[in-house]
C-alpha cells in the first residue's frame, strides 16, 4: 500500500507540476513603454503594470523606462513594445502623420484616458498681460524646441490670431522657463504638464504670479479645432494658499494605448484590470486619482481597440 501511496503522490506531484507549467504559459508577457525615470509616466506604469499582473493572473506587464510620448510611439510602430503611456495630443500626431511624424501611424489603439496635463499659462502678477492676445510683442517661453508643449503652444497662439512672429518665442525647458523667469529675461510662458509642476512651484517660492485663463469662446474655438483638448480647471490651492481660486483651462490627456494586433482577451482584461483596482492603483500613484472610468473615453481621437470597448460596454459608458 506504501508503495502505491508512494507512486500516486509522485504522479500527483508531476501533474501538479504540468499544471504549474501550463498556467504559467497561459500567462501573457507583456511590454509598457513610460518615460523617464524621473517622471510620471515610469512610477505611474510601474504601478499599473505590476497591480495588473498581480490581479488579473492572466498577464503579466513589465514597465520600461523611454523617452516619453513621442518614443513611445515610435517604439509601438516598430512593435517594440506591446503598451505605452503616451499624451493624446501626440497619438492624434501619429495617427495623421503630422507634427512629430513623417508619415501616419496605424498600428495602435486606445485603451483609457488616464489624467490630465494642463495648459497652465502665467506671467509676473503686475504684468500688463491679461489674456494670451496680450503677448504680442512679448517675451514667451513656448517650450522646448520639437516637444508637445511647442506644439500646444502654437496651437493656442493660433486661436488668439498670432503666430512666433508676433511675439518673441523662448524655446525653453521647465527648467530654464523658471531660471529665465525668475531673473525677467522672459515675460509669461505656457506649460503642458500636470498640476502642480515643480518648476512652476520653485517660480512660486520667490516671485509673485498670476494664470492667464482660457476660457468661454476661445476655449470652445480651440476645443473644436483640436478635438484632443478637453475643459479643465486648475484647482485653488494647487501652488499654496496665494491661489484663492480655480483657473480655467484646458489639457491634454496622459492615455494609455496598445498594439493594434494584441487580442481582444487580452485588452479586455487588461482594461478591466485597470479600473477594477483603481483604488489600489491610487495608494501607489497620487496621478492615478484622477483616471476614472466615467472619463476614460474622453478627449481621446483614435480609435478604441476592440477589447476595450468590450469592457467599456459591460461598464454601460461606450456610446456608439
Amino acid at each position: 500500500m506504501g508503495k502505491y501511496s508512494k507512486v500516486l503522490g509522485l504522479l500527483s506531484a508531476i501533474l501538479l507540476l504540468g499544471f504549474s507549467a501550463a498556467s504559467a504559459a497561459d500567462v501573457v508577457q507583456l511590454t509598457l513603454a513610460t518615460g523617464g525615470t524621473a517622471g510620471t509616466y515610469y512610477p505611474l506604469g510601474g504601478a499599473i503594470g505590476q497591480i495588473i499582473s498581480q490581479r488579473t493572473g492572466v498577464v503579466n506587464i513589465t514597465a520600461q523606462a523611454t523617452g516619453a510620448s513621442v518614443e513611445n510611439m515610435n517604439l509601438l510602430a516598430a512593435g517594440d513594445v506591446d503598451l505605452a503611456l503616451t499624451q493624446n495630443d501626440i497619438a492624434d500626431y501619429a495617427w495623421n502623420g503630422t507634427e512629430f511624424f513623417k508619415k501616419p501611424i496605424k498600428n495602435f489603439r486606445a485603451i483609457a484616458r488616464l489624467y490630465p496635463e494642463h495648459i497652465q499659462v502665467a506671467t509676473y502678477a503686475d504684468s500688463p498681460i491679461n489674456s494670451i492676445a496680450d503677448f504680442k510683442g512679448h517675451k514667451i517661453s513656448v517650450g522646448a524646441p520639437g516637444s508637445g508643449n511647442e506644439a500646444n503652444a502654437r496651437q493656442i497662439l493660433e486661436v488668439y490670431g498670432l503666430t512666433y512672429k508676433d511675439i518673441q518665442p523662448f524655446f525653453l525647458s521647465y527648467a530654464e522657463t523658471a531660471d529665465h523667469f525668475k531673473d525677467r529675461l522672459i515675460d509669461a510662458f505656457t506649460f503642458t504638464t500636470g498640476a502642480p509642476n515643480s518648476a512652476i512651484q520653485d517660480i512660486c517660492s520667490l516671485i509673485k504670479i498670476k494664470f492667464i485663463e482660457i476660457k468661454d469662446e476661445k476655449r470652445d474655438e480651440l476645443m473644436k479645432k483640436y478635438p484632443f483638448f478637453a475643459r479643465e480647471v486648475i484647482k485653488a490651492g494647487t501652488y499654496g494658499d496665494w491661489q484663492t481660486k480655480d483657473v480655467e483651462t484646458v489639457a491634454v490627456q496622459a492615455i494609455l494605448v496598445v498594439r493594434e494586433d494584441l487580442p481582444e482577451d487580452v485588452v479586455y482584461n487588461v482594461t478591466k484590470g485597470l479600473f477594477e483596482n483603481l483604488d489600489e492603483i491610487r495608494q501607489a500613484h497620487y496621478k492615478a486619482n484622477d483616471t476614472t472610468l466615467e472619463r476614460a473615453v474622453e478627449a481621446i481621437t483614435v480609435p478604441f481597440h476592440p477589447g476595450a470597448i468590450k469592457y467599456y460596454k459591460e461598464a454601460g459608458i461606450w456610446k456608439e
